[in-house]
């Protein structure tokens, strides 16, 4: 009862030391609310509003049908010029996409000839020109099929399509960049403020007033990773409520407790990276080196900006030995699918099992130190 008792005095210390630390407390509230929206509401992947400007030589029923088609959310009305037009729209980023639909387009289409409609796609626009070159194709393919089919009313279609989007029927990113900001956040502020934690301390002279006292360095460790651990769990419970349900108005479809657990079992493994990090650096400056070779590059791989699939194979079967590409990937199962713990409790396992052994770790380092700094 003793070690407990020690554990959760010295846990209420770290927490006291973290309110009086306005910086830090500050990054934690803006890092969970400010850049969580922020990041919900910039990145748009999706085509929106995208500009249109098209050169019709045709002038046609067709040719203005799939002008018409061209609407809004995903294109603007489109702006119809001159062929010799272009190159000026393109090279001044004016539109995205120019349509040039030739001359008799319509009458060759009656012969049964195959006519070709030009795409002028500006692709530095990366994501929208990928995604609105295919809703530009399937538009023009939709309206030569009606007029092919007013043309020819007995001839049908051999087969019907029928597509279903599952888990987001709207193809929007708001959903995924907001919940993607908070796992990036957890795994960034986990690690920094428990490594902070250890290098305050030794900065301050504290350590080794702690180091004195009658204290195993396993309560010293065991007691940062409780109290940083909890001030990130608070933060990302407030995240979820404040900043997605009730700020951008996102259903979270999924179990929110049970996302939690997995928060604060992943918890257990990042802070413990951040008491081992903060036992190798002798400053804030060399802290903050680690982290960006450690922390960014395990951040960055782990999933949430890129499917795991993208990668090559043995950077793919790497990832798979780091916690965070599971944190990710549970992460994502239950609040995006609604997952239950029948489906997740295998990333479960392995971010608490590898959790344990990097806490085993950073208390065996933890104790070299503090044997070295007493000696």
């Amino acid at each position: 009862m003793q070690h407990l008792a020690n554990i959760f005095w010295l846990g209420t210390k770290e927490l006291r030391s973290f309110s009086r630390d306005f910086v830090l407390f500050g990054f934690v509230v803006y890092s969970f609310t400010l850049a969580v929206y922020v990041q919900a509401e910039s990145p748009m992947q999706e085509v929106n509003n995208s500009a249109v400007a098209i050169v019709d030589e045709d002038h046609s029923a067709l040719s203005r049908a799939i002008a018409a088609a061209l609407q809004p959310p995903y294109f603007s009305r489109p702006t119809e010029i001159a062929a010799g037009q272009v190159d000026r729209l393109m090279d001044t980023a004016r539109s995205t996409f120019v349509l040039h639909i030739p001359p008799h387009f319509e009458r060759d289409l009656r012969a049964g000839r195959q006519p070709a409609v030009q795409a002028n796609v500006d692709a530095t626009a990366m994501m929208q020109a990928g995604i609105g070159a295919g809703y530009l194709q399937r538009i023009i393919a939709r309206e030569i099929a009606r007029f092919a089919m007013r043309a020819e009313p007995t001839q049908a279609e051999p087969v019907s399509l029928a597509v279903r989007v599952a888990f987001n029927p709207k193809l929007t990113t708001q959903l995924f960049n907001a919940v993607m900001a908070i796992i990036g956040n957890v795994n960034m502020l986990a690690i920094i403020l428990a490594g902070a934690a250890i290098i305050r301390e030794r900065e301050h002279g504290t350590m080794d007033h702690l180091l004195i006292m009658p204290l195993m360095p396993f309560e010293i460790a065991a007691a940062k990773v409780w109290a940083n651990g909890l001030v990130i769990t608070v933060a990302v419970g407030l995240s979820l409520w404040l900043v997605i349900e009730t700020l951008l108005g996102i259903r979270i479809v999924g179990s929110v407790p049970l996302f939690m657990v997995g928060v604060m079992l992943y918890l257990f493994f990042a802070t413990a990276i951040g008491i081992f990090l903060g036992t190798v650096a002798r400053s804030m400056p060399q802290l903050g080196l680690l982290f960006i070779l450690i922390a960014l590059p395990m951040n960055i791989l782990s999933g949430g900006n890129t499917p795991l699939d993208s990668m090559p194979a043995f950077l793919r079967g790497a990832m798979q030995l780091s916690p965070s590409t599971h944190f990710v990937s549970f992460a994502q199962a239950i609040l995006y699918r609604g997952a239950g713990i029948d489906v997740v409790w295998p990333q479960f396992a392995i971010v608490g099992l590898v959790g344990g052994v990097f806490f085993v770790l950073s208390v065996i380092r933890f104790r070299k130190i503090s044997a070295a700094a007493v000696m």
